[in-house]
């Protein structure tokens, strides 16, 4: 039996990827749950840093499987194996805040289900040519992975109703000009190159990185007083580790001069 899910960890970083691409790595429900479980299990792995996530065979996810759907009966039995306002999200780990950050490296079609879980990731690495869209307005499948919540917090409510509204597709130098996607590289390289910037990332000071990360997802529902507040206390908890003393103790030692980012 083929799995759907893969995933490897090597050094500090995690790929995880989906293994379905007879389907263009539609999510269907067993396919949801073993997402969810891989990136449960990287959560708790103290050893990776940060998760590079991609689709096997030239497409990152084209959405929820609707011939799957299509093959079920109006008994009720999709509504209670998968769609359910309690735990995992239907296309699998939408509903879950990771306390470290994942990459999505986008080939070929991210599209309805697969665009809201690209919108999950905290940065989109995204082929040139690419395609994200909600087209799944064509065929009343709603939104129900973050998509009507993180893509307007994304680009804002105006651009974010437009690719909402008609469904329309989007290529990569658009993506990049509204701040859909964060890199655009060449054909066939989004994985390499999703790779490279998690390693970037996981080369700095990590307790600092996760709690600035974490307070930038937080404050969305706060106002501006308590937001500084927990933006205080994440960052207290950081100096009182030691890392920020670590930190200036090694800029002072000659490192990091000018900016440079090499040997820090």
């Amino acid at each position: 039996m083929t799995t759907t899910v893969l995933s490897e960890t090597h050094q500090a970083i995690t790929t995880i990827s989906l293994n379905r691409p007879e389907v263009r790595n539609a999510v269907d429900g067993p396919t949801a749950q073993a997402l969810a479980e891989a990136f449960a299990e990287f959560e708790a792995n103290d050893k990776s840093k940060i998760a590079v996530w991609y689709g096997l065979g030239g497409h990152f996810c084209a959405g929820a499987d609707l011939k799957d759907i299509a093959s079920q009966n109006n008994t009720g039995k999709l509504a209670s194996q998968r769609i359910s306002a309690e735990g995992h999200g239907p296309m699998g780990p939408t509903r879950m805040l990771l306390s470290k950050p994942v990459i999505a490296a986008i080939s070929g079609y991210a599209v309805a289900g697969g665009m809201e879980l690209a919108l999950w990731a905290d940065l989109r690495v995204m082929e040139e040519t690419a395609i994200m869209g909600i087209f799944c307005r064509r065929w009343g499948v709603p939104l129900i992975d973050g998509g009507t919540i993180r893509l307007p917090r994304l680009i804002g409510l105006s651009r974010a109703l437009d690719l909402i509204l008609t469904g329309r597709p989007v290529k990569a130098d658009e993506a990049l000009a509204i701040g859909l996607a964060n890199r655009v590289v060449p054909e066939g390289k989004a994985l390499e190159a999703a790779q490279t910037l998690a390693a970037e990332i996981a080369h700095f000071p990590q307790l600092c990185l996760k709690n600035d990360r974490m307070s930038a997802y937080l404050q969305h529902d706060l106002s501006m007083e308590l937001a500084l507040q927990q933006e205080f206390a994440l960052g207290l908890q950081t100096i009182e580790s030691q890392e920020t003393l670590t930190g200036a103790q090694r800029f002072a030692s000659g490192k990091g001069r000018g900016g440079s980012f090499e040997q820090i």
